[in-house]
């Protein structure tokens, strides 16, 4: 039953929150004294929820199974910097929800480019200022395609004290959305041996493949984006054992046949925060 709740916390927490936003509207609103007792009592049975969800976060993160990480190809090409990574911590992007646990985030960083340095120029930067929009996006995995969206759309980086500041207070508002709205813009594939590899913050009408095709490792499925709960246009790369980011748990990866830093000879790896990963 742990291992359920723990699975299934995410959308506890958002049905208590929207439980007890409910309840309190509804207690305002409802003059009739039967039904105006019920959303009374809404905004305790919310906060009974997401006690419960507390109770079970340690344990039931105890029971997650050991994994070894899984081969995957790199959903990029060329130079990139690696942050947030698995390979540093985990989970990486200090939360296990949506999956997250071993993502990594990879800004492309060309030897020789002009990837604009924080807090400079604007406080909101155009996201076509930064090399790595539009470049491709690759399949990670041979299998079918279970999720693909592009239809929101790329907002302007956050590329200041400021424009982080900005990030955080939006990230909170975007939680209400759920996953979607998170990951932005993404693509899920379910891999043949059933694990689900996601690129997320993919650019804005970019998807080349929809539900249902087949792909294999290294083909172009979109271009890179700023889409979602993004600093800057970025690859997000992460796999899952289930389809959904409501419910998926976190999958340790490393990508096949790339280096690191000035490396001469291509091996299996996953790069370190602010390490470069260069793949062909």
């Amino acid at each position: 039953m742990i291992a359920g709740v723990y699975r299934a916390r995410v959308i506890i927490l958002y049905v208590s929150v929207v439980t007890i936003f409910a309840g309190a509207i509804g207690a305002q609103l409802i003059s009739l004294v039967v039904i105006r007792s019920v959303f009374e009592l809404l905004p305790l049975l919310g906060i009974v929820g997401m006690l419960f969800v507390l109770v079970v976060l340690r344990p039931g993160a105890k029971l997650l199974p050991h994994r070894e990480p899984v081969t995957v190809a790199s959903p990029v090409v060329g130079r990139w910097l690696a942050l947030n990574s698995p390979a540093t911590r985990v989970p990486s992007h200090g939360v296990r929800a949506y999956g997250q646990a071993h993502a990594v985030d990879l800004v492309f960083d060309p030897l020789g480019g002009n990837r604009p340095a924080f807090d400079t120029g604007i406080v909101l930067r155009y996201p076509n200022e930064y090399p790595a929009f539009g470049q491709p996006v690759r399949a990670m995995v041979d299998g079918v395609v279970v999720r693909s969206s592009d239809s929101q759309r790329d907002h302007r980086a956050r590329s200041s004290v400021l424009g982080f500041v900005y990030m955080m207070i939006e990230g909170t508002i975007r939680e209400i959305g759920g996953p979607r709205l998170i990951v932005g813009n993404h693509i899920t594939i379910r891999s043949n041996d059933g694990i689900y590899a996601l690129v997320a913050h993919v650019k804005q009408h970019s998807a080349l493949v929809k539900v249902g095709d087949s792909v294999v490792a290294g083909q172009s499925i979109a271009a890179c984006g700023n889409s979602g709960n993004s600093s800057e246009p970025h690859v997000h790369a992460q796999l899952m054992d289930r389809a959904s980011a409501w419910t998926g748990h976190g999958m340790p990866l490393l990508f096949e046949g790339v280096t690191i830093n000035d490396e001469p000879d291509e091996r299996l790896a996953m790069p370190a925060d602010n390490e470069h990963l260069t793949a062909v």
